[in-house]
């Protein structure tokens, strides 16, 4: 009889619990999915009606595959190209539009005022906790949040001061003269040669953050690099499944590979760490470079006010200084050769100031803000190609944003390349190279329009810590081409910007090199 009622008891404990496991499921694949979908439609937004589990993925996921084919013509227009998927959705619905990632919801919102108002309020609109893409490659500042990330970026700051820079300026110019180096000696036969710049200045933008970082050389950080660029082609093969339920642990050989890498990337990054801190201790080096600073900033927090940094969150800062150190950059400058190559005028005059500013000899930091020209010019570039095409944000509570009440759990896309190529916003010549829009500062740039409008560095409090950084490394980089080099585009050019971790040229970018 005992037994009887403790095994009804039992089947009955099981049955509720089944019940409400099926309960929670069928809410988060249904339920809340077709909740959030009324509410976005009340409040004026149009999209794809829901598919239960995988949303839009598959055919975003198709496009995407597709749009890597071939290249685009040579154009500065590249939105279809470059993100086909978002391209669509606009066509079909209007920017007022949303797509389904798996039984989340993102919203569109490209209008200035509503972008300055969600990067101005961190705490409302924060970065989504679980996001593969994102997960799968970066850490550290890009994903902390509230008190841990207001401590780490307190922390950090010290590293991208403008004096900290200027110590890192000899080793951004060493590198750079490297890289000029070799392609003098490409060109010492006949004075010109054809060659794919992309991979020199892959390597350049490397170089750089691995001395001006960690006081090393690129060889040193090559496999840091490696399983980086090796994470990010396989997060494109994983692209079809990475946003359906349990997709990381279906046990493919990409899937198998990624999780190998992570751990590798770790241990590496780990190693780096430890070796600095040892040698810190013995007074063997000191806290001039990036890493060296951070670890300094972090062990007077510590001392002042008893918590800071642990060394996971140090070793994850490196990972993200060696993706977004590198990664950006290089696709500024790799960019700016490509549109100095189209627009020869564009070339001319800001070699022309180069010389004047610095002749043909070695560049010194205070002449860096004498670069008027070279800066309209990156930031040009920085419009047509920023090298993040996209920022995301959710809402964790019902927010309001403008005139609109959004239901907590949905996310944000606020498409960057879009914004930067709206003729609402630029005007009818959005998708034209034309530096002198940027003549009188980036506030006049965007016609009023506000800083909502230019974004390729983010904004907010959350704008990239390393955007200085950034830009003294490409004016540097820029600077002594310029000096040493003319350039075109090669016939065997082909145009193909493509969106990863940020917008690097899929096939490459040959130009012809010419000794001045």
């Amino acid at each position: 009889m005992i037994a009887k009622v403790l095994s009804t008891i039992v089947t009955t404990i099981l049955l509720a619990l089944i019940v409400k496991l099926g309960w929670k499921v069928l809410n988060w694949a249904w339920l809340n999915p077709m909740k959030l979908e009324k509410s976005l439609r009340k409040q004026g937004y149009k999209g794809n009606s829901y598919k239960l589990l995988r949303g839009d993925i598959l055919e975003l996921a198709t496009m995407v595959k597709e749009a890597r084919l071939k290249p685009m013509p040579i154009s500065h227009d590249i939105t279809s190209h470059v993100m086909p998927f978002d391209n669509h959705i606009f066509n079909k619905y209007g920017k007022k539009s949303y797509v389904w990632f798996g039984p989340n919801p993102r919203i569109y919102v490209m209008d200035p005022e509503l972008i300055k108002e969600i990067l101005s309020r961190p705490d409302e609109f924060q970065r989504p906790k679980q996001e593969p893409l994102r997960d799968s490659i970066i850490g550290g500042l890009v994903v902390s949040e509230g008190q841990k990330w207001t401590k780490h970026r307190h922390i950090i700051n010290p590293a991208f001061h403008l004096e900290s820079i200027k110590s890192m300026f000899s080793a951004i110019c060493s590198s750079c003269s490297d890289m000029i180096g070799t392609w003098e000696l490409l060109t010492a036969e006949t004075g010109v040669t054809e060659v794919d710049v992309w991979p020199y200045i892959d390597n350049l933008a490397g170089d750089v953050i691995s001395r001006a970082a960690f006081s090393s050389c690129y060889e040193e950080a090559q496999n840091i690099f490696r399983i980086q660029k090796e994470q990010m082609e396989l997060v494109l093969q994983l692209l079809f499944i990475i946003y359906l339920p349990g997709g990381r642990f279906i046990p493919t050989q990409a899937n198998k590979k990624f999780h190998k890498n992570r751990k590798e990337l770790h241990a590496l990054a780990r190693s780096i760490v430890d070796k600095r801190k040892k040698e810190i201790e013995m007074e063997e080096s000191n806290y001039d470079d990036l890493l060296g600073v951070l670890l300094e900033s972090n062990s007077k927090e510590i001392k002042e006010h008893g918590v800071g940094m642990s060394m996971e969150d140090v070793i994850e800062e490196c990972k993200l200084f060696y993706i977004a150190g590198s990664e950006t950059t290089s696709s500024l400058i790799v960019w700016t050769m490509v549109c100095l190559s189209l627009h020869q005028e564009w070339q001319t005059k800001a070699r022309e100031e180069i010389m004047t500013v610095f002749g043909t000899g070695e560049l010194h930091f205070e002449g860096l803000k004498h670069l008027k020209t070279v800066t309209m010019i990156l930031n040009e570039v920085l419009r047509l190609y920023p090298p993040a095409t996209n920022v995301l944000r959710t809402t964790i509570k019902e927010t309001k944003l403008g005139e609109m009440t959004l239901p907590s759990d949905v996310n944000i896309i606020i498409p960057i390349l879009n914004v930067h190529h709206d003729r609402e916003i630029w005007g009818e010549d959005a998708t034209e190279f034309k530096p002198e829009r940027f003549s009188e500062g980036v506030a006049n740039a965007t016609k009023g329009k506000g800083s909502g409008s230019f974004l390729p560095f983010g904004g907010g409090p959350r704008i990239c810590i390393g955007q200085n950084f950034a830009m003294v490394e490409a004016k540097v980089a820029v600077a002594k081409i310029l000096q040493r080099f003319s350039f075109k585009l090669s016939p065997s050019y082909k145009h193909s910007p493509f969106a990863m971790f940020s917008l690097p040229p899929q096939f490459g970018a040959h130009l012809k090199l010419c000794n001045i």
